[in-house]
């Protein structure tokens, strides 16, 4: 179910080693590929040699990111040194490109593991690499809690999607990865890929793993997006993260997620996004944390957002944001490969009637430019977008906001999708992800109805404003905290 061979290639027995190349499950642990790579390493007596490798030439890539990524990647390095394998961090550089390392490493390997991540630039990656390579090359997927091939379709409504997942529950409730890998295991191991390769695709170096200044600096991305300061990346500062809201996050979550001045949301989007920690974990320390068992489950209660678990409100409310709203993109990119991010993607209620409505006129317009620089009037709007540009997060009530005004002052539907999917994979550390397209594209219609009443612009979208998010929440604090980033026009 969760394993997938993407080639005809055999298993090639005589080969030196077995190669995980990590592109997506970031992490060293509660990972169903290195458990994959560990089981197939120790079945063929073959070392285990772990590949994780960060291109420059995607598109936004930026300071940011690779700073994320390659804080990651320290951690990993530091995980793994007891561990029987090989880690080799590779970091692509303008003087050592990455191109032909995968086949050069699989020309040696016996077979070559990955992850299976449906979005993004990662799936015609690895379909190129399987047309090149002579060695069995398998795709796992340790996204999410339910396999993505465990439903047969597409489901156009999160209702209807944790309603199978909890009419499912004992088809993945216990299938979980394995928090210690290595236990239990012997392989043999190696020390060296060689000087052929460590010459020609040489180890990332210290500096650059700790994503100090000068090396970033040195590399051939965008340098106009600082990290951010608040979030470092890595599963350790994931788990720690984690165990910030178990602490005393969760018990209010149902409640103030939403509040802006002192939220409870759980902050783990950066690092699901980026594998540093699995839903796997987080779903497990919920459930412990809750003592929580699956005879504690209220089947009567199946599709509802609250009541199934037989949970406290907030872990409630929060499975169904990890589990319901996170998945369901994962579901829909899976089965839409090409077209997850396209317009013509909508139900085609929303695309009538965003189309009935494409010709009313807008009181406010605004270009890209500007929606970047967060020259609206609007001073709400304005500091949502310099938290995403500084911090590169966005609170998750004013995320929602934020792509309806976009839809609400660009000059069609159209160009407010081209301009939230640009400044949300240019900033968000937790972009270009199926659960950030899903938040997109709901802006839209995807996962909502009709609604009433039919309104300019909008038209049957669901519609939202500023002032009636002042009533909901105290954002005075919030606007002044980040109204002095705004840029002079």
């Amino acid at each position: 179910m969760r394993i997938r061979a993407i080639n005809d290639a055999p298993v090639r027995e005589q080969g030196e080693f077995v190669l995980y190349w990590m592109v997506a499950n970031r992490r060293p642990h509660w990972n169903f590929a290195l458990d994959r790579a560990v089981a197939l390493a120790a079945e063929l007596n073959k070392p285990l040699v772990v590949l994780e490798a960060l291109r420059h030439g995607y598109r936004w890539a930026n300071d940011r990111f690779h700073a994320f990524v390659l804080e990651g990647m320290a951690a990993q390095t530091e995980a793994f040194e007891d561990a029987p394998l090989l880690y080799y961090p590779f970091v692509e550089r303008e003087d050592a490109p990455g191109k032909g390392l995968i086949e050069a490493l699989a020309g040696r390997a016996a077979v070559v593991i990955s992850d299976d991540y449906p979005a993004f630039f990662l799936p015609k990656m690895h379909q190129a690499a399987a047309e090149k390579i002579a060695v069995r090359l398998e795709l796992v997927d340790s996204n999410g809690v339910v396999p993505m091939r465990l439903p047969d379709k597409i489901f156009s409504r999160a209702y209807d999607f944790r309603r199978f997942l909890h009419k499912n529950l004992n088809a993945w409730v216990d299938d979980f990865p394995r928090a210690s890998p290595f236990e239990g295991v012997a392989l043999p191991t190696i020390e060296t890929l060689g000087d052929e390769v460590e010459s020609r695709w040489p180890r990332a170096e210290e500096a650059l793993l700790r994503a100090e200044r000068e090396a970033l600096a040195a590399l051939p991305i965008d340098h106009s997006i600082a990290p951010s300061e608040q979030l470092r990346g890595g599963w350790k500062k994931a788990q720690a993260r984690l165990n910030t809201f178990l602490g005393w996050r969760l018990d209010r979550y149902a409640d103030d997620r939403n509040d802006v001045e002192d939220g409870a949301a759980s902050g783990l989007s950066p690092y699901l996004h980026f594998g540093h920690i699995s839903a796997h974990e987080v779903f497990r320390a919920v459930a412990e944390r809750e003592g929580w068992s699956p005879s504690d489950t209220q089947p009567k209660h199946a599709s509802k957002r609250a009541g199934f678990w037989g949970m406290s409100p907030g872990a409630e409310s929060f499975l169904d944001e990890l589990l319901s709203w996170r998945e369901v993109g994962f579901n829909f990119c899976h089965f839409n490969p090409e077209g997850y991010d396209r317009f013509e993607s909508l139900p085609d209620w929303a695309q009538q009637t965003l189309a009935e409505h494409r010709d009313d006129v807008r009181e406010h317009v605004y270009s890209l430019e500007e929606f970047a620089a967060g020259h609206t009037h609007d001073a709400l709007w304005n500091a949502a977008q310099m938290e995403l540009v500084h911090r590169g997060v966005m609170h998750n009530y004013l995320r929602m906001l934020w792509g309806k005004k976009i839809l609400h002052w660009s000059r069609s539907p159209e160009e407010a999708l081209a301009i939230m999917i640009e400044l949300n994979n240019r900033y968000a550390i937790d972009g270009r992800d199926p659960n950030s397209y899903s938040g997109i594209f709901w802006v839209l219609g995807r996962y909502d109805r009709a609604w009433g009443p039919e309104r300019e612009i909008f038209g049957k979208i669901r519609y939202m404003t500023s002032d009636s998010t002042r009533r909901k929440m105290k954002v005075d604090g919030y606007i002044e905290r980040w109204a002095a980033e705004v840029e002079d026009a």
